[in-house]
């Protein structure tokens, strides 16, 4: 697998990249988010590790413009910074994942293999509801025939909500199929994913298809 490692700090950017090229991944290392963003544009990655702090453009801006500019590449970000207003920022600004430093390298290759593999209860397939469309082979969305640029957790959480389609899921439902076990989240990140998912595949198609279910959980509700 092709990573991109964005991380300012010489020590940690090599040690971050020792431990993925042991794993086997094809690592390449930048130091600002102006870098990182020329990357990707330019570049297939399978994964980007993306450090906030970062000089200049910061993780969560560099983040917010790579999801402007269309590109759906798995974003874990690294930050200092672990309390959880700044992990809803990181989501919100199009993160899949968050760790906070210090972090132990088995951590990190843990979350690295459970983006990569895109959660650990994949359905695998093809699911249609209604005019919505997902193919989890190609990572694909479509609603109306449109095309829908989803990341990996958005893509994680809306295939579990077609799959129990009219029926209501729980956060903790949610929390399992869509981060590696283990995982510790605030049900904020829950929202704001739910809260990203309404904004691609319902507002711009005048449609309010996820329901939030009071004190249960969510469902997907399309005639």
């Amino acid at each position: 697998m092709r990573v991109l490692v964005c991380e300012d700090e010489d020590l940690m950017a090599e040690l971050v990249g020792q431990a993925l090229t042991e794993e086997g991944h094809d690592v390449e290392v930048v130091a600002s988010g102006e870098r990182a963003i020329d990357a990707v544009m330019q570049t297939a990655y399978d994964l980007v590790l993306l450090d906030v702090m970062l000089p200049g453009l910061d993780g969560f801006a560099t983040c917010r413009r790579l999801r402007d500019r269309g590109s759906g590449v798995p974003v874990l970000m690294l930050t200092a910074r672990d309390d959880v207003d700044d992990r809803v920022r990181g989501l919100d600004s199009g993160a899949d994942d968050y760790l906070g430093k210090p972090f132990s390298l088995a951590e990190l290759l843990a979350r690295v293999r459970a983006l990569l593999r895109r959660g650990p209860a994949d359905f695998g397939g093809r699911v249609a509801v209604g005019d919505l469309e997902l193919d989890s082979a190609s990572s694909t969305v479509r609603r109306a025939g449109s095309r829908i640029d989803l990341t990996v957790r958005e893509l994680a959480v809306l295939e579990l909500l077609m799959r129990e389609h009219g029926r209501v899921v729980s956060r903790d439902q949610i929390l399992e199929h869509a981060w590696p076990r283990g995982a510790a989240h605030h049900s904020n990140v829950i929202d704001v994913i739910v809260g990203r998912l309404r904004d691609k595949i319902d507002r711009p198609f005048d449609a309010a298809s996820i329901e939030t279910v009071r004190g249960r959980g969510y469902r997907l509700r399309i005639e």
